[in-house]
Formats: structure tokens, sequence, C-alpha cells
């Protein structure tokens, strides 16, 4: 029997992992895709988004939203019984997608393509590692490892393990090809820097291409790489550590009061973004006297406002997400204006 492709899309928080998904899936072609979306955190969001646009891919069912922790962590009870699921559709399926957390470390989830339930009818086709540009270009996450021990060696209060530097590496050592989004943000010349730092600690053969979040559906997906096969030159910062956490990051949700604009709504959301320890808003939340409600995307010091049709139900609140120990209370207080 032949097995179904199954293309990995990882990346950081807020790289643009459910636009580029969201493309994939308007271009399907008459491809079926399934497609699992994983969340950090107690309540979705993606998976809604990916709905709006999945008409011509997906059959009802065949999006799948996992919740409350990253997939890499969740493999025996949320990740394998999601496959069987998926696998076992009486029409076959032609790929399947996974958009992981951006918190996820790839390589458990890779190594459970190995269980009997999965190997024989499922293969890895690719890990899609989805980079933000204008992260990198602004330091936000680094490659410069000689910037961030000259760093460490003038504050020693910089911790001399970077969580967010640790998930980074172990998503680029996995890649298969790594797409830097959002490349019309950054000038030629700072594109160019980053393709050279990243060329220096990918694995040979690993193809860049850049994006303002869209891509052909060829250049995702037919990658053929079976990376379950592949493991040790995919070993990242964690090795072949079996156990793992998120001990270093914790997400809240919060159901704000509508605004009564949209610039007061993104005040909102900048001010809770300049708190420490916050990395990411996502969610949905509402404008007085509007049908719809407003799509909240931020991260870094960027803030993405747009109306959702009036016709699209879904849950109403904003998902927080940091590095563990930021102020709660002070992210509701700021959401709440």
């Amino acid at each position: 029997m032949s097995r179904v492709p199954v293309t990995v899309l990882t990346g950081f928080l807020g790289a643009g992992k459910t636009t580029l998904l969201r493309s994939l899936l308007t271009q399907a072609d008459g491809r079926r895709i399934a497609v699992i979306v994983n969340e950090f955190g107690d309540a979705g969001f993606d998976g809604g988004l990916v709905e709006e646009c999945a008409a011509k891919a997906c059959a009802p069912g065949d999006i799948i939203e996992l919740t409350n922790g990253c997939i890499c962590c969740t493999v025996a009870d949320d990740f394998v019984p999601t496959m069987d699921k998926l696998l076992s559709r009486d029409r076959p399926l032609d790929a399947i997608v996974i958009e992981t957390s951006g918190l996820a470390l790839p390589q458990p989830l890779l190594k459970a393509f190995a269980w009997p339930a999965v190997r024989t009818r499922a293969t890895v086709d690719g890990v899609v590692t989805v980079v933000d540009s204008l992260a990198l270009s602004e330091g936000r996450v680094t490659l410069d490892e000689d910037a961030v021990a000259a760093q460490r060696a003038a504050d020693t209060s910089v911790d001399h393990d970077d969580p967010i530097e640790e998930v980074f590496e172990d998503q680029l050592a996995c890649a298969d090809l790594v797409v830097l989004s959002k490349s019309d943000l950054v000038s030629p010349e700072a594109l160019a820097g980053i393709e050279a730092r990243l060329a220096a600690v990918l694995r040979p053969g690993v193809r860049i291409v850049r994006s303002q979040g869209t891509l052909a559906p060829p250049v995702l997906i037919g990658l053929n790489s079976a990376a379950e096969d592949d493991m040790v030159a995919r070993a990242g910062h964690h090795g072949e550590e079996e156990e793992h956490d998120h001990d270093d990051f914790d997400s809240i949700v919060v159901r704000p009061s509508p605004a009564t604009s949209v610039a007061a709504m993104r005040v909102r959301v900048s001010d809770a973004l300049s708190l420490t320890g916050v990395l990411r808003v996502k969610g949905h939340a509402r404008i007085s006297d509007r049908a719809a409600p407003i799509v909240v995307q931020a991260v870094g010091g960027r803030v993405e406002l747009s109306f959702s049709r009036p016709d699209v139900k879904q849950a109403e609140h904003l998902v927080v997400i940091g590095l563990k120990g930021f102020d709660g209370d002070a992210v509701r207080r700021a959401l709440a204006g």
C-alpha cells in the first residue's frame, strides 16, 4: 500500500505558519488534504482560520484542532489516535499537513511515524520550517552565537539556556525546506545576510525560499524526504532526549470587553505585547457597534487587525503566550483597556 505523504509545518510563534497553510489549501487543485492544527494552551484559534479557506481541499472532519499542549508532548494521547482516525477514512487522502504549535519540537513528532499504527500508512514527505525574517532582523531570535555569548558575558542575568533559541534550533535542525516569511518587510541586504547565516547552520541540501505569505503547493509538497528515517541528522539542541517539557513558556486566555474602535483595540494589544515576557497575542475580539469580530494577530512590535465575515462564528477570546512567569494580571488589565 502507498503511504500518505505528511508535511510537518513548523516555525516559532508568529512566523506565519497559518498564513502559509491557508494559501496552500486555497490552491489545492483537486487534492484532498487533511489538516492537524496544534495549539499551545487551552483554547484554539488557528483551526478556525484554516476552516475558512479549506472548502476546496478538505471534507467535513478533515480539519482537526489539538489544544492544551504541544503535539510533541502528547504523541501517544493525541497525535497517534488522530492520525489513525484520518488514515482510516473511506476516501483516501492525497496529503496531510500538520501545523505544529510555535513552541513544538519536531523531533518527537517525527519519531511517532515509526509507531505501528502509523508507519505502514504514512510518511513524512517533508518538514517545512517557517522563519520570521522580521524577527531575525530585529534580533528577537538569533543565529549569531557570538552575539549571544557577548550579551551573556556583559549581563550575567541573561539566561545561559535561552528557551526561544533552543526551540528555534530544533526547528531548523529538522528542516527539509526553510521558508523565509515576511520577506517584504526586510531589506534585500538584510535578507541576504539572514540566508547566509541560515545556510551555515542548516543540513546540506536544505533549500531556503522567500515568501510574502503564499507559495505554490509543489514547493511545499513532494519533497519525498522520509524524514522519520533520518533522525540522527536532525538531532538539534535536545538530541536524542525522549523526555522534554515546555516549562519555560506559559499561556492564558483572556476575554476582553468590546473596544470602542479599532484604534483602541490596537492600543490594548500593543500595551499587552510590550509587557515583559509576552511573546504572542492572537484570537478574536469585539469592536462596539460592529457585527463581525475582529481578528487579532500580534508578535514582536507588530499588531495586525482585520474583520472576519459577520457569519463566521468563532469564540471571542485572545490567547496570550509568553515566557514562564509573565504577568498575567497586567496582560488582562492591558487588554481590558
